[in-house]
């Protein structure tokens, strides 16, 4: 039995004659330690030789980080993202070239020896002896694949990737333990095929496979001769000998894998000889990462996918687990975005703003009865660059999932949240009131959802003009957007009722924060996305079944095991009977009324124009059976514009309404993504009109005239002498509390 120390363990000597053994067992002596010679009396330093029995023998290997391609509805690449830019394969898959290659310079004796190579450590030991200190080292392709683990497992913390790749005599001591381990399990090809995809060869490539692409364009399996030799060279130091940025370097290092290939046995020296005399032949492939590679101007939906994934409960319990998830990768998303929807969609964002201009479009479209994002486009380019007009700025959706801080508001497009409560009490579309061009309202007739009053005082409503004014039931009032009308509907329907449905139909605001209990959101006062609004209306098209929107069909992992993914949930918002109802209503709305620029003449269509006080933001919101598109246009930055007498995509607005800019927009990108599809029409039903024809209000020479292109000069005839009847264009609230209109 040994001698052991009082308290029952072995000296120090003792401990480092077992470690010894245990090494040279293993057929190593000091696992390649770059050490000077009296670095070996080190051995019994604190925290090293000490600990060698308590570091766990079981050495387990993180999974790879790869890239993670992200789908549309049918299959094509949006994009490709990644944290390391990896593609796994197997050993029969890398060439054979490059097995010798890789073998020849870093681990020649490789087949020959156990974790360690005893003969390579008093090589090197010598050596430094010689050089009176010097660092060569003689680390095993085991050790190596050991060490790359460690720093694989350190993912992007600096702390933990430092901690993997000082050089301590400890960290060599639990580096040799877990190289003993990989050897009896392993075995010496999987060993290799496992270095070979997680070794780092300069230029974001990780793996032989991403190197073989980055370089020359090709599958790894594909390599050349003195293709494998340079790739194999790039291990020591990628960055020294990157051929992208020093070839001279780069054919100097190449050449001397190659004559080590013929030294060794691995090539013949004619073949050696024949690799050294050709120059390198780069095919460069650019590293592409990210949602701002994603194509038909889907950046923005790529973006909400990750954060999806990164927010989501059903990807992991804690913000570390998702984000973890999404940093290996690996993934294959299947998204539901409609490639024919979002080429459609980018094209009606641009079309009639520029990137360049003050103000942006944002356009998101939703399918009625199963919640899929179709489509999300923006007028601005998604990415970093501002000198080229880019933004990350999702203006179709949260704060939490990358938007605005708030949302926008959306002016009259809420109007018919408040008319569908309204049909759900009981109110008939007849119901007519007498409504003056301004009222002034008592705020204690409107009451919140604990029953006590909105406030003290009166709230002053007012329709844009004057001329605003007279009798009108439901389907008048919507289609020529009454301010005044639908203050005393939202009082006789409660404003309980009215805040209760639309968290019914997912309205929500850009901050998450609950509605608040302010009588004045029956104008739209209070912020929302293009998201929720589109999905709102979703509801109607559905026949009152709200279906919470979903980006994301299925995720498989780097070994196709599917994950499990947030599904829509739908659930009833109103009677069929209502919505049935206002889909009627609200094909008024763009058959005669403050919509008729967007309406579509080859299918039933619906839908409801708004803008903001000082008309700061401007929305077209429709719908067919099959497809709800909501359009925003509007400032994204930190000040917002008015948009009276402004340029926008090369036209000039003397005031932007809803169905003058937002409405073309919708219509354009409708009638592209509905392209050669189904015509469905809506559920018909009989709208009780008011027994009495309804006032038209008169001419005013101050109406918002806007025809489409937005020119109000007088005699201007931009739609080939169509004119617009008096009355088409809805109020402003005007009375400093919000306002929407048309």
């Amino acid at each position: 039995m040994p001698k052991k120390r009082s308290g029952g363990g072995l000296t120090t000597t003792q401990q480092a004659a077992k470690f010894l053994g245990v090494a040279a067992l293993s057929g190593a002596v000091l696992a390649g330690i770059a050490l000077p010679a009296a670095g070996a009396l080190g051995l019994a330093a604190k925290g090293t030789v000490e600990g060698f029995d308590e570091i766990p023998s079981n050495l387990k290997t993180p999974p790879l980080s790869q890239r993670t391609r992200i789908l549309d509805s049918e299959g094509g690449l949006i994009a490709t993202t990644y944290s390391r830019d990896r593609t796994v394969v197997p050993l029969k898959d890398i060439s054979p070239y490059m097995q010798d290659a890789i073998i020849a310079i870093e681990d020649s004796r490789f087949y020959e020896h156990g974790a360690v190579d005893l003969k390579g450590i008093l090589r090197a030991l010598n050596s430094n002896v010689q050089a009176g200190g010097g660092t060569q080292g003689a680390s095993t392709l085991t050790q190596q694949y050991v060490k790359n683990v460690f720093v694989e497992e350190a993912g992007d913390d600096p702390d933990k990737v430092a901690e993997a790749t000082q050089q301590t005599l400890g960290r060599k001591v639990k580096e040799l333990k877990y190289a003993i381990q990989v050897e009896e399990e392993l075995g010496k090809k999987k060993i290799l095929e496992n270095y070979l995809n997680i070794t780092f060869f300069g230029q974001q490539a990780y793996g032989i496979e991403t190197a073989s692409q980055r370089y020359f364009s090709k599958h790894a399996k594909d390599l050349k001769l003195e293709e494998a030799a340079m790739l194999a060279g790039l291990v020591q130091s990628p960055t020294r000998y990157d051929p992208i940025n020093d070839a001279e370097e780069a054919t100097k290092r190449r050449n001397t894998v190659l004559e080590r290939m013929a030294s060794v046995g691995s090539i013949s020296r004619r073949e050696a000889d024949k690799a050294i005399a050709s120059p390198i032949a780069l095919k460069v492939s650019k590293p592409n990462s990210g949602c701002i590679t994603a194509v038909s101007g889907a950046g923005f939906f790529c973006d909400y996918v990750r954060k999806t994934i990164l927010s989501d409960p059903v990807f992991g319990k804690t913000d570390e687990e998702r984000a973890k998830l999404w940093a290996l990768g690996g993934l294959t998303i299947r998204t539901t975005l409609s490639p024919q929807a979002q080429q459609a969609a980018d094209d009606a964002a641009t079309s009639r703003v520029d990137k360049t201009d003050k103000i942006a479009a944002s356009v998101v479209q939703v399918e009625p009865g199963t919640g899929k994002i179709l489509s999300m486009a923006q007028s601005r380019p998604y990415g970093l660059d501002l000198k080229k007009h880019e933004t990350v700025l999702n203006l179709a959706v949260s704060n939490k999932m990358g938007g605005s801080t708030y949302g926008f508001q959306v002016g009259s497009t809420f109007k018919p949240i408040t008319a569908a409560a309204a049909l759900e009490k009981g109110i008939s579309p007849a119901l007519t009131f007498d409504t003056p061009w301004k009222v002034s309202m008592p705020l204690d007739s409107y009451r919140t959802c604990d029953g006590g009053p909105a406030g003290g005082g009166e709230w002053s409503v007012q329709n844009e003009l004057e001329s605003e004014k007279g009798s009108f039931d439901m389907t008048s009032a919507l289609g020529k957007s009454i301010n005044t009308y639908f203050a005393k509907l939202e009082q006789r329907a409660g404003l309980c009722e009215t805040l209760t449905m639309a968290g019914k139909v997912g309205y929500e605001r850009g901050n998450g924060k609950p509605l608040t209990e302010n009588p004045s959101i029956t104008l739209g006062t209070t912020e929302s996305t293009p998201l929720a609004m589109a999905g709102s209306y979703a509801t109607f098209a559905n026949r009152g079944m709200y279906c919470t929107p979903v980006a994301i069909e299925s995720i498989k992992d780097a070994n196709g095991k599917k994950l499990p993914i947030p599904k829509s949930s739908c659930s009833r918002a109103m009677s069929e009977k209502t919505a049935d109802t206002l889909n009627q209503m609200l094909k008024g709305v763009v058959e005669d009324g403050t919509g008729t620029l967007a309406g579509l003449t080859d299918r039933d269509n619906a839908g409801k124009t708004g803008t903001t006080e000082q008309r700061v933001d401007a929305w077209f919101v429709g719908y067919t059976p099959n497809l709800s598109t909501a359009v925003w246009v509007g400032s994204d930055g930190g000040q917002k514009v008015p948009m009276y007498d402004i340029t926008i995509g090369g036209q000039y607005y003397d005031k932007v309404c809803g169905g003058c800019l937002p409405g073309p927009i919708w219509k354009t990108a409708m009638t592209g993504a509905l392209s050669a599809s189904e015509t469905p029409s809506f559920n018909p039903v009989v709208v009780p009109r008011a027994k009495e024809k309804v006032k038209e209000p008169a001419k005013d020479k101050g109406r918002d005239r806007d025809k489409g292109d937005g020119n109000d000069k007088p005699g201007a005839d931009p739609i080939g002498g169509i004119t617009l009847p008096p009355g088409i264009i809805g109020g402003n609230d005007g009375g400093g509390r919000g306002g929407n209109g048309p």
